[in-house]
């Protein structure tokens, strides 16, 4: 599987738990789900860009990484994650089109 397919099904994922983060009636585990998800694939993502040496890239998810991060929670209403929720699901989905990992990065083993 090439680092593109990865790369786009891992960004699926997170949109899909963003989008279904707009709903009511989701428990509270679900939205620290929520953020271990989103936080796992941005991680995972700007380090997929580092190595593609894509900057630009590694700053953006990085942000989204520490933005999401279960570790140490930003805490802001309900309203405002809503937003941000949003925003963040359609730039994932505009950059499965948008953000191409040209270069294959190969295995060190």
């Amino acid at each position: 599987m090439t680092n593109n397919k990865k790369k786009n099904i891992a960004l699926l994922i997170a949109t899909a738990f963003l989008f279904a983060a707009l709903f009511d009636g989701w428990p509270y585990g679900f939205f620290t789900l929520l953020r271990f998800v989103v936080f796992a694939i941005s991680a995972y993502i700007a380090w997929m860009s580092y190595e593609a040496k894509k900057e630009r890239w590694v700053w953006i998810f990085g942000f989204l990484a520490v933005l999401f991060n279960p570790f140490i929670v930003i805490r802001l209403n309900r309203e405002t994650w809503s937003i941000i929720d949003f925003i963040v699901g359609v730039f994932m989905i505009v950059s499965v089109f948008v953000f191409k990992l040209s270069r294959e990065v190969k295995s060190k083993i």
